[in-house]
């Protein structure tokens, strides 16, 4: 493998992943700038704190900037935005570009890395699948609450020298990463967990993961969207075992009361990532010849329930 890849590092929607991601890159040593809104006064007088596996990895010190122009342009650019900001996009990132900048989106759902290669070319996209329970719970404080890998790949074509240069600084700075052949296939991997999860975190009035997991009912449902992701995946050519789904119910039982991303947005009156997460894996499912009904319900359900709260706002 050739050069200094990642170099020069811009975060871009500084939240849980962002943060997390970024801050154990810095605390490694790597060159991170973070952009930054309304944690930026906090964060520059008391840096950035990461509370992981029963130790606290605290930035006395982060590069931070409250706009992409102060930053400039980086070699590598990680993405946390939620897919509801998508179109800001446009404004944040002509600033970071350089001639070989690379794009590593690590948004959830379907379709990110197809608006980044429209944008500014697909050889610069990349994409990173984070399997991670992290919260903020102040500003520039992140709390890692339960496992913590990623997967890294590249859009529509296998992995390459830079994919794997990524994956070694992550794990430099103490992260279970792996560069991967297939990011589509890797994406449904993680909407088997996902599409469940964050969705009957909502659906379910409140529900955490481990009330998912304790209700029978519930977590049968569950379950049954498991097969609909299944189905779908295996309607586009990806093939998932069953056993997957049942590996992902097992796991999740270390998780304890954890609130899944979509249900904290919602709690906190932000948007939900409705289209990215259900409505995009969907209409892709059915439109490979899947019969999705499970799916198509929550899907329904999760577009009705943020239409009613936008019209109450």
């Amino acid at each position: 493998m050739k050069g200094a890849f990642p170099g020069r590092i811009a975060v871009v929607g500084s939240g849980a992943v962002g943060c997390y991601f970024g801050g154990l890159l810095a605390h490694a040593g790597e060159d991170v700038h973070f952009l930054m809104r309304s944690d930026l006064a906090v964060v520059r007088e008391r840096g950035l704190t990461i509370h992981t596996k029963g130790e606290d990895v605290h930035l006395p010190k982060v590069q931070c900037a409250g706009s992409t122009e102060e930053i400039g342009p980086c070699d590598l650019v990680l993405i946390a935005l939620k897919t509801t900001a998508n179109q800001a996009l446009e404004r944040l990132l002509p600033p970071l570009l350089g001639s070989h900048t690379a794009l590593l989106t690590l948004q959830n759902g379907l379709g990110n890395e197809e608006f980044l290669a429209e944008r500014w070319g697909a050889e610069r996209v990349m994409g990173g699948l984070c399997f991670v329970c992290i919260n903020r719970t102040a500003p520039g404080v992140i709390a890692h609450v339960d496992h913590g890998s990623i997967s890294i790949g590249e859009f529509r074509r296998p992995a390459a020298d830079r994919t794997h240069l990524v994956a070694a600084a992550l794990q430099r700075a103490g992260i279970e990463a792996q560069a991967v052949a297939d990011l589509v296939l890797e994406r449904w991997r993680k909407l088997v967990w996902n599409i469940p999860f964050n969705g009957l975190s909502i659906a379910a009035n409140g529900a955490t993961v481990a009330d998912v997991l304790a209700d029978e009912g519930v977590r049968s449902i569950a379950r049954g969207l498991m097969d609909d992701v299944l189905a779908a995946a295996r309607a586009l050519g990806y093939e998932i075992a069953d056993s997957f789904a049942d590996y992902q119910i097992e796991r999740s039982y270390s998780m304890g009361p954890y609130k899944p991303s979509s249900m904290l947005d919602w709690e906190a009156g932000q948007p939900v990532e409705v289209e990215a997460i259900w409505g995009e894996p969907w209409r892709q499912g059915v439109a490979a010849g899947a019969s999705l009904p499970r799916l198509e319900i929550l899907y329904r359900l999760m577009q009705r329930l943020t239409a009613i709260r936008r019209n109450d706002d």
